[in-house]
Formats: structure tokens, C-alpha cells, sequence
């Protein structure tokens, strides 16, 4: 009986030390999935930021892109057609424009105003 008794306490002591081991693994796993399950949650997070940052960033670039094509035309209507009036420009400096324009150069012998 004690060999009966002895082969019983081993077998029941491996069946222990097995089940502990399996449940020793059980628990490794679920603190790796659990991990991995923050790990996802914060790069979905993340994603989820930079896809709302990136959303503004082309937005803003769009309408950049469309201001820029108003200035630029508005630069070649200027360009093609120099109209110089009297608004902030004294009269010398409108005459030195159109010599200018026409690629002339000024008389300096002309007076521009009456000396002081």
C-alpha cells in the first residue's frame, strides 16, 4: 500500500505542478494581450490625431493654393498693363516711371521743378 500510496502522491504532485505551469502561461498570455491591446489603442489614438492634423494641413493648403492663383493673376494683370496715375506719386517721380517703361533715358538737362 505504500508503493500504491507513494505512486499516487507523485502522479497527484506532477498533475499539480503541471496545472500551475499551464496556468502560470495562461496568465503570461493575458498580460502580453493585454499589453498589446494598450500598445494598439494608443497608435490607433495617434493615427487617429495625426489623420485630424493632417485633414487641417491640406485643408489650410488648399486654400493657400487658391489665394495664391488670385495674387499671381492679379500680378500678371499688373505687369502687362503699367498704368502710373497721381494717387501717392509726385509728378517726377511718374516722369522717371514712363522714361522707364519706355526705355529712355530722362533729359537731365531739364529742370524738374524751380530750385529753393
Amino acid at each position: 500500500m505504500n508503493k500504491l500510496v507513494l505512486l499516487a502522491s507523485a502522479a497527484a504532485l506532477a498533475t499539480t505542478f503541471a496545472a500551475g505551469w499551464q496556468v502560470a502561461n495562461w496568465q503570461n498570455d493575458s498580460h502580453a494581450l493585454t499589453a498589446e491591446r494598450a500598445a494598439q489603442q494608443a497608435i490607433n489614438a495617434a493615427m487617429a490625431r495625426e489623420s485630424e492634423i493632417a485633414a487641417n494641413v491640406e485643408t489650410r493648403l488648399a486654400e493657400l493654393q487658391a489665394n495664391e492663383r488670385v495674387i499671381d493673376r492679379g500680378i500678371i494683370r499688373e505687369i502687362q498693363k503699367p498704368i502710373y496715375q497721381r494717387v501717392c506719386l509726385e509728378p517726377n517721380v511718374i516722369r522717371l516711371l514712363n522714361h522707364a517703361a519706355a526705355g529712355t533715358q530722362p533729359d537731365t538737362a531739364e529742370l524738374d521743378a524751380a530750385l529753393p
